[in-house]
């Protein structure tokens, strides 16, 4: 997934938290990066699905990616967060992540689109 020069490479959205292993274009901070991705997250939940909260607390942490090595340690540990938290017992079987993404796309499916609102009662 790719915009304004951000390619998300792997993300997972758990219940309390979201881990994303992005790669930035050479002028774009981490800290900008994060702005235009919340933004625009909070943006369609509010618009799509009604909601009318914060949908994010303020800050975020970074660890910096160092070689392929590190790449590769980093996108499993992604992954595989939802089988470690005892959400799944494969990673492409939690449907908020992108290796169920991916997987789904490799199958050929096309994207649901939004039934309606959804309630946050």
């Amino acid at each position: 997934m790719r915009s304004d020069g951000v390619n998300i490479q792997e993300f997972v959205v758990m219940p309390n938290h979201v881990h994303i292993l992005m790669t930035l274009p050479g002028d774009m901070s981490v800290e900008k990066s994060m702005q235009l991705i919340k933004g625009r997250f909070s943006f369609r939940a509010k618009k799509e699905l009604g909601f009318s909260g914060e949908v994010w607390q303020r800050g975020f942490s970074d660890v910096r990616v160092a070689d392929e090595s590190s790449f590769e340690r980093h996108r499993l540990y992604i992954a595989n967060n939802p089988v470690r938290a005892g959400l799944v017992e494969l990673p492409e079987d939690f449907p908020f992540g992108s290796v169920y993404l991916k997987k789904r796309k490799t199958a050929g499916a096309e994207a649901r689109p939004l039934i309606g609102p959804v309630r946050h009662d």
